[in-house]
C-alpha cells in the first residue's frame, strides 16, 4: 500500500504493521505466537482482564536496568576525568513509593518539585540526603518539610528563597546544603541548541546575578553552598547543548572558588527518548562521555579542579518502560481533502476508552506517539489512523498519526508505548473520568503499584453527594 498523503513526512507506511518499532517499546516487549503483545512475559489480554483498561503497564526490569545503566554511565565517565557523579531520578516524570525503591536500589538520588513528591520519596524509604528539592515557588511549608527531613539539597531559585531556607534551617538547628539555579542562556531542543544573553522564563537567576546571590548564601550560617544548578531543556537527544552550558557554568564556578569552596556542579539533564521512529536519541554512555569531556576541557581552560558532577536524566529512565493499554470503542473512517488540493484520502479515527485524562501531552503541545494493535496479529493492509480519546474535546488525541491494520475493530486492544513519563504524572479527572491504575510486570507476574480510581472514589470528594 502506498503512503497516505495525509501522513506526516517522517511516517512511512510500514512493511509489517505488526512489528514493534526498535527503541520505542519496553525492553521486554514482544509478541506471542498468536501475535498478542506481551510485556515482561505477561499477555496484554490477561492484564486487561485483571486490571481493566485503560491502564499503564510498566516493565519493572526495564526501569531498573535503565536506572543502573545511567548510574554506571556517569560513574564511569566522571571517574575517567578524576571526579565522581550524582545521578538524580526525575520524580516529576512518574513517582510512587515502589519506583522510589527501584531507584534507591540502583543507587540513584531523587529530585522532587513539590511537597507531595517529597512525601512520596520519603515514604519510599530513600535516604533524605539523596533527595534534591526543586521549584520556583516553594511554599514555606514545603521548605520547612524539606529541611525537617534533612534533604541533601534545596535548589535556590530566587533571592527571596535564600532567607526562607536559611530561616527554616535556623529553626531546626541545622546547616542546609543548597544549590543556586542559573540561567546559562543555553536552550536545547532535541539535537539543536540556541545560546542567548538573556532568558525570559520563571526558573533560575541570570549568570550576572550569581556572585551576589552566592555571597548572600555564604553569609548565612545555616546554609552550605554546594554549587550551581542548570537545566537547559527537555527531550534532548545529544550532549551538544551541555558543552556550551557546561563551559559557561564552569567559568562562573571558577570565579566563585575565589571566595570559598564549590564542591559540585549540577548540569541538569532532560535526556530524550524515542516516541516514534523519527526519534533517535544518543546512547546514555555517549552522552555521559561527551559531558565529561566538555567539563574537563572547561576545567583545564579555567585552571580549576573538576567538581563532583550531578545530572538529572529526566524521562529517559522511566519513559520507555511503560505502555498505555486501551480498548477500542468505535471506528470512524473520515474522508479528508489531500494537502496537495488534488483528491481526497481516508483517515481512520480509532476511539479508545482513555485519552487526554491519562495522557495530556498530545493535546497540550502536540507530542507524537506510536501505537500498535496489541491483542492479535493482523494480515490486513496498513491504514493511516488517528487514535483518539473519549473526552468532549476535538483536541483529545492520543496518537495523531499512525498506520494500524485496516481491520482494527471494537473490542481490540491498542497499546501506546513510551508513556512512562508525564502520562500518569499529568493525568486528571477531566469529564469526571477516574485515573487508570499503574501496573508493574516482572517475570510474567503483575502487581498494582498505583491504584486506579473508581467513580465512587471521585464522588467521595464531593461533600454534596447524598445531601
Amino acid at each position: 500500500m502506498l503512503d497516505n498523503p495525509l501522513a506526516p513526512s517522517w511516517l512511512a507506511c510500514p512493511a509489517d504493521v505488526n512489528a514493534l518499532q526498535s527503541g520505542v517499546w519496553p525492553m521486554n516487549a514482544s509478541r506471542s505466537e498468536t501475535g498478542e503483545l506481551t510485556i515482561a512475559g505477561a499477555r496484554v489480554g490477561d492484564l486487561a482482564a485483571q486490571h481493566g483498561t485503560p491502564a499503564f503497564i510498566v516493565d519493572e526490569a526495564d526501569v531498573r536496568a535503565r536506572a543502573a545503566r545511567a548510574k554506571a554511565a556517569f560513574d564511569d565517565a566522571m571517574a575517567s576525568i578524576g571526579t565522581s557523579a550524582k545521578v538524580y531520578y526525575a520524580g516529576k516524570a512518574f513517582l510512587c513509593t515502589e519506583v522510589v525503591r527501584w531507584i534507591d536500589a540502583a543507587g540513584l538520588s531523587v529530585d522532587v518539585a513539590s511537597g507531595g513528591e517529597l512525601a512520596v520519596a520519603v515514604a519510599g524509604g530513600i535516604d533524605p540526603k539523596r533527595i534534591g528539592v526543586h521549584g520556583n515557588n516553594k511554599s514555606e511549608r514545603e521548605i520547612e518539610a524539606a529541611v525537617a527531613v534533612g534533604v541533601g539539597a534545596i535548589v535556590i531559585d530566587s533571592a527571596i528563597e535564600i532567607e526562607r531556607v536559611a530561616a527554616a534551617a535556623r529553626r531546626h538547628g541545622v546547616v542546609q546544603p543548597v544549590r543556586l539555579r542559573i540561567n546559562s542562556g543555553v536552550h536545547a531542543s532535541t539535537h539543536e541548541y540556541l545560546a542567548t544573553a538573556h532568558e525570559d522564563q520563571k526558573f533560575g537567576v541570570p549568570i550576572a546575578s550569581a556572585p551576589e546571590l552566592v555571597a548572600a548564601i555564604r553569609a548565612e550560617d545555616s546554609l552550605a553552598f554546594l554549587g550551581l544548578h542548570s537545566h537547559i531543556g527537555s527531550q534532548i537527544f545529544d550532549a551538544s547543548g551541555f558543552s556550551e552550558a557546561g563551559r559557561r557554568l564552569m567559568e562562573l564556578h571558577a570565579a566563585l572558588l575565589a571566595d570559598g569552596p564549590v564542591p559540585e556542579l549540577n548540569l541538569g539533564g532532560g535526556f530524550g527518548i524515542a516516541y516514534t521512529v523519527a526519534d533517535d536519541p544518543d546512547d546514555i554512555r555517549d552522552i555521559a562521555q561527551r559531558i565529561a569531556g566538555a567539563v574537563q576541557a572547561a576545567a583545564i581552560e579555567f585552571g580549576v579542579p573538576v567538581p563532583t558532577i550531578a545530572v538529572e536524566p529526566g524521562r529517559s529512565i522511566v519513559g520507555p518502560s511503560t505502555i498505555s493499554l486501551y480498548r477500542v470503542g468505535t471506528i470512524k473512517p473520515v474522508t479528508v481533502d489531500a494537502p496537495s488540493g488534488e483528491g481526497t484520502a481516508i483517515r481512520n479515527y480509532v476511539s479508545v476508552d482513555g485519552g487526554m485524562s491519562d495522557n495530556v501531552r498530545p493535546a497540550l503541545y502536540g507530542a507524537a506517539y506510536s501505537a500498535r494493535l496489541a491483542n492479535r496479529f493482523s494480515d490486513a493492509a496498513p491504514q493511516l489512523s488517528r487514535v483518539v480519546g473519549m473526552h468532549c474535546e476535538s483536541g483529545d488525541i492520543v496518537v495523531r498519526d499512525e498506520y494500524l491494520p485496516a481491520d482494527v475493530a471494537p473490542g481490540d486492544l491498542i497499546a501506546v508505548p513510551a508513556t512512562g513519563a508525564y502520562g500518569w504524572a499529568m493525568s486528571s479527572n477531566y469529564n469526571w473520568v477516574p485515573r487508570p491504575p499503574v501496573v508493574a510486570v516482572r517475570d510474567g507476574v503483575s502487581r498494582v503499584i498505583v491504584h486506579g480510581e473508581t467513580i465512587e472514589d471521585l464522588l467521595r470528594r464531593d461533600p454534596g453527594v447524598g445531601r
